[in-house]
C-alpha cells in the first residue's frame, strides 16, 4: 500500500455526515486542493469541487447527463421527466414551454403580496426579544408567495409546508430518503395531480393554469409533465427559495457590518444576495451521470459512473474568487453557481432573487439590529441542500 493510498484512506467525504452539514467548507478545501476528482464511497460516486471542472461539467450534458436524476439521492419517478432530469433535446422543450408560462406570471404581480405578508409576519414580532427567522419569517414567507403563484388552496397550509420539506431531506443513518421522506413525496405528487385535474376544469389567472395551457408550435405539457413540473416547483419553492433566504438571513446575522450597510443603503441588498449565492448557497451538491468514459485529473471515470458537483465547493474556490471564506458584499461575484449553470441553470432565478429582496428589504425595516441566539440552530439533514432547520435570532 502507497503513502497516497493511505492518506486517501485517511481523507473522506461524507455528504450525508450531520458535520458536513454543519460545515462542508474544510472538507471542501481538502478535495479542491488534494483530491479535485474523488472517489465519494458514502454515496458511490465521483466529486468534483474545483469551479473550473463543475463548470465544465454544466456546460457539457453529452457527458455529464441529467437524465438519470440529478438529485444525490433521487426521487422515484423524477429521472428522465422534469426540467431537472433530461437533457436535450426534451429538455429544451421541457424549459421552453414552462418559461413561456413562467412569463406569463407576470414577476411584477408577485411584489405587493409578497411585501404585505412580509410586513405581516413581521408585524407580529413586535414585542419580542427573539424569533425563530425559519418557523417565524422566511418559511412563512415563501409559503405565502407559492401559494399565491398558484392560486393553492388556503386549507392544509402547514401540511404542504411540512411534506415540501421533509422531500429535500436525506435520512443520514440509511443514507437515502426514508419511507416518510419518500411518503412526502408521494402525497405532494397526489396533491399536484388533484391540483392538475382541477384546474383543467376551471383555468384561472396562475402559474399552475398557465403550466396546462402553454403552448409552443402546437406543442403542450402533458399531465404528467405538469404534475411533476408543480410538484418539483412546490418543494423548491418553499422549502428550497426558504433555504436560501434563511441562509442570507443567517450571513447578515453573523456578519453585523453587512447588515447595518444595508440598513444604511438597501439599494445594496441584490449585492448581499450575489454575495450569499457565492457565499452560503443552500444549493450544495446535485448529481450527473457520466454518459461515456471520461478522464479527468488522471482518472478514468466510466460510462455510468454517477458524478456530484459540489457547487458549495466551487463558490469558494480561490482560483475563481479572491479571499473566497470572506463574506464581502461590495464582490459582486460574477459567474458564481448559487443558481446552477449550463442548461440546467434554474429558471425560477429572478423569481427567487426578487422574492428575496423584497422580503430583505421588509426584514431590515422592521428589525434592523438581529444576531444568533445562544441557543444557535441545526441544519436540515440533506446530500443536497444547506440550510437551518430553525434560526433563532436574537433581536437588538
Amino acid at each position: 500500500m502507497t503513502a497516497d493510498t493511505l492518506v486517501r484512506e485517511a481523507f473522506r467525504f461524507d455528504p450525508y455526515s450531520p458535520a458536513t452539514d454543519a460545515d462542508p467548507f474544510p472538507a471542501y478545501r481538502t478535495l479542491r486542493e488534494d483530491y479535485p476528482l474523488f472517489w465519494c464511497e458514502e454515496a458511490g460516486m465521483w466529486v468534483l469541487s474545483r469551479y473550473d471542472d463543475i463548470l465544465a461539467a454544466l456546460q457539457d450534458w453529452r457527458t455529464y447527463s441529467s437524465a438519470k436524476g440529478n438529485l444525490v439521492d433521487e426521487l422515484p419517478g423524477r429521472a428522465g421527466a422534469t426540467l431537472g432530469s433530461t437533457d436535450p433535446p426534451r429538455h429544451d422543450r421541457l424549459r421552453g414551454l414552462i418559461q413561456k408560462a413562467m412569463l406569463k406570471s407576470a414577476l411584477e404581480h408577485t411584489i405587493e403580496p409578497l411585501r404585505l405578508a412580509a410586513r405581516g409576519h413581521l408585524a407580529a414580532l413586535q414585542g419580542r426579544d427573539s424569533f425563530d427567522y425559519v418557523a417565524d419569517f422566511s418559511g412563512r414567507v415563501t409559503l405565502d408567495l407559492i401559494f399565491t403563484l398558484f392560486n393553492l388552496p388556503p386549507e392544509g397550509r402547514d401540511e404542504v409546508r411540512d411534506k415540501a420539506v421533509l422531500m429535500t431531506q436525506t435520512d443520514p443513518v440509511l443514507r437515502t430518503k426514508n419511507d416518510a421522506q419518500l411518503a412526502a413525496y408521494r402525497w405532494m405528487a397526489d396533491y399536484a395531480e388533484a391540483l392538475v385535474q382541477e384546474r383543467k376544469k376551471a383555468p384561472g389567472e396562475d402559474l399552475l393554469s398557465n403550466f396546462i395551457t402553454a403552448e409552443i408550435d402546437g406543442e403542450k405539457l402533458r399531465d404528467e409533465e405538469v404534475r411533476l413540473t408543480v410538484t418539483t416547483l412546490i418543494m423548491a419553492g418553499i422549502e428550497s427559495l426558504s433555504g436560501f433566504l434563511s441562509m442570507l438571513g443567517l450571513n447578515l446575522a453573523q456578519h453585523p457590518d453587512a447588515r447595518r450597510a444595508l440598513v444604511a443603503d438597501p439599494t445594496r441588498i441584490p449585492d448581499a444576495i450575489e454575495e450569499s449565492l457565492r457565499f452560503n448557497t443552500s444549493a450544495q451538491r446535485f448529481r450527473r451521470c457520466l454518459a461515456k468514459d471520461h478522464t479527468l485529473h488522471g482518472q478514468t471515470m466510466r460510462e455510468g459512473d454517477f458524478v456530484m458537483l459540489c457547487y458549495g465547493s466551487a463558490n469558494r474556490d480561490h482560483r475563481k474568487f479572491a479571499d473566497p471564506d470572506t463574506y464581502d458584499i461590495a464582490r459582486k461575484p460574477k459567474g458564481h453557481l448559487g443558481f446552477g449553470g449550463g442548461v440546467h441553470a434554474c429558471l425560477g432565478s429572478a423569481l427567487a432573487r426578487l422574492a428575496c429582496k423584497v422580503a430583505t428589504e421588509e426584514l431590515l425595516a422592521a428589525v434592523p439590529e438581529f444576531s444568533v441566539a445562544e441557543r444557535g440552530f441545526e441544519w436540515i439533514p440533506s446530500s443536497n441542500f444547506r440550510s437551518p432547520q430553525g434560526l433563532v435570532l436574537a433581536i437588538g
